[in-house]
C-alpha cells in the first residue's frame, strides 16, 4: 500500500510541459537510469528511465515510460485484454530515486556522451512525447515497454549516429529463459507466466530484442558507439552508482512451492487411481473434477490467445493438457455410465499429453516445472480411465 501511495504522490507531481524551459544549457546532462529488480513479481525485471539534469535551469527530472492512469475506465478489463495504455510521465528525479531507495533496489546512471545540440534534440523529443496528446502508448511486455523506449528514443533522435552491437550477448537465450533469469523456475510467479505465455517466447531472442529487460538496455548502451564528425566514440561517457542496495535473501520454502503442492496433488490422484484399479471401480468425482478444472483453465488460455491483444499469449500449447472441451464434458465423465464415445475423447487427451511431452523435449515450448508431477498423474489417470471405459463397453 505504501508503494502505491508513493507512486500516486509522484504521479501527481508530474510536471506540466508548458512550465519547462525550451532548451537546455551546455552544462546539462542526459542519462539512462537503470533500476534493479524488486521483491514483487511486477518489478522483478527492473526499470529504466531517462534523467535530464541541468543546474543552470535548475531542473533534475526523470522521464518515466512505465506509468499508467489508475482512473482509466474499465482499467482491469483493458489490462487483461492487453489494451491498457501506458504513458510517459515527468517526475522530480529525487522523488523518483527516493522511491527505489525505500524499496532497496539498486540504481545506476549512465551519462550519455552527447553534444549540446543532441541534448536539446533529445530534450525536445521527450518534451513533445510528454504532452497529453502524445504521452500514451500501447504497452507490450516484450516489444514496447519502459526499457525498449530508451533504446527507441535514442535511435529516433540520434538515428544512424548511434550504433548498437551484439558484443554484450555472450550466450543465446530464448525470451522465456531471459524471463526466468529474474524469476526462479519453481515459484508461483514463474508458473503463472509459464502457463499464460505461449510458444512465441520460446524462440531465441536477438541482441536487439534482449533490450526488453532493463539490465540489457544498460549492457547494450555500455558497448554502443556514437559518431561525431566521422569519429566513433562510446555512447556512455561515465557510469556510476546512485544507490547501492543491501542484498537480502528471498524467504522461500520448498513446501510452499508449486513443485511440492502439485506433487501432493499428483500423489493423491495416483493413490485414488491405484485404489480404483485394485477395487475395479472409478472415482467419478475425481474424473469430473479433472475435466472441470483443466477445461476451465483451457477456456482462459483460449481467451488469452484469441480475445486479447497480448503478443505473448498466442500459440500456447498448455492447451494440450488444459483442453477447453473438457469443461463441457465434465458432467458426462462424472456419470456412472458415461457415453461410449467419451472413451475416444480420453484417448485424445492421452495423445495430447504425449504431444506436450514431445513439444517440451524438442523445445517448441517449455512448460512450468511445477506441473511435471501433475502431467505424470494425468497420464496415469487417463490410461486407467481408457482401460476402465473399454472394459465397461465390452461388458455392456
Amino acid at each position: 500500500m505504501k508503494q502505491i501511495l508513493a507512486l500516486l504522490f509522484l504521479f501527481f507531481l508530474n510536471i506540466p510541459s508548458e512550465a519547462q524551459p525550451y532548451s537546455l544549457s551546455e552544462e546539462a546532462e542526459i542519462s539512462i537510469i537503470t533500476v534493479g529488480p524488486g521483491k514483487n513479481l511486477y518489478d522483478k525485471f527492473g526499470h529504466s528511465a531517462f534523467r535530464i539534469k541541468d543546474p543552470v535551469n535548475k531542473i533534475d527530472w526523470a522521464y518515466n515510460y512505465g506509468t499508467y492512469d489508475f482512473n482509466t475506465p474499465n482499467f482491469y478489463t483493458k489490462f487483461a485484454q492487453g489494451k491498457l495504455l501506458y504513458e510517459l510521465s515527468v517526475w522530480p528525479f529525487q522523488g523518483f530515486l527516493d522511491l527505489y531507495e525505500r524499496e532497496n533496489r539498486w540504481v545506476k546512471e549512465q551519462v550519455l556522451n552527447v553534444t549540446p545540440s543532441e541534448k536539446n534534440e533529445l530534450f525536445q523529443y521527450l518534451q513533445n512525447n510528454a504532452k497529453p496528446e502524445n504521452k500514451q502508448y500501447l504497452y507490450d511486455f516484450f516489444y514496447d515497454n519502459c526499457a525498449t523506449k530508451i533504446r527507441d528514443v535514442l535511435k529516433a533522435v540520434l538515428k544512424n549516429k548511434v550504433q548498437y552491437n551484439d558484443s554484450f550477448v555472450t550466450e543465446e537465450y530464448t525470451f522465456r529463459e531471459l524471463i526466468q533469469k529474474n524469476v526462479r523456475a519453481n515459484t508461483w510467479g514463474s508458473l503463472g507466466m509459464d502457463v499464460a505465455i505461449g510458444a512465441v517466447v520460446d524462440k531465441k531472442a536477438t541482441a536487439w530484442e534482449y533490450q526488453f529487460l532493463p539490465q540489457y538496455v544498460f549492457e547494450a548502451a555500455a558497448v554502443a558507439t556514437l559518431e561525431h564528425q566521422g569519429t566513433k566514440e562510446p555512447l556512455v561517457k561515465e557510469t556510476h552508482w546512485l544507490f547501492e542496495n543491501t542484498p537480502r535473501e528471498a524467504n522461500s520454502s520448498f513446501f510452499a512451492s508449486p513443485l511440492f503442492i502439485f506433487g501432493i496433488i499428483a500423489l493423491l490422484i495416483l493413490f485414488v487411481t491405484y485404489k480404483d484399479h485394485k477395487n475395479n471401480q472409478r472415482s467419478r468425482f475425481l474424473d469430473g473434477s479433472i475435466f472441470l478444472i483443466t477445461g476451465l483453465i483451457g477456456i482462459i488460455l483460449l481467451l488469452l490467445w484469441f480475445a486479447t491483444d497480448h503478443s505473448s499469449t498466442v500459440n500456447n500449447y498448455n492447451l494440450l493438457w488444459a483442453f477447453p472441451l473438457s469443461l463441457f464434458l465434465s458432467i458426462g465423465i462424472a456419470r456412472k455410465t458415461p457415453p461410449k464415445w467419451l472413451r475416444k475423447y480420453v484417448f485424445l487427451l492421452l495423445l495430447m499429453l504425449a504431444l506436450l511431452g514431445l513439444h517440451s523435449i524438442t523445445g517448441v515450448q517449455k512448460f512450468a516445472i511445477g506441473f511435471i508431477p501433475l502431467f505424470i498423474a494425468l497420464g496415469v489417470r487417463y490410461v486407467f480411465l481408457l482401460k476402465y471405459l473399454s472394459n465397461k463397453t465390452k461388458e455392456d
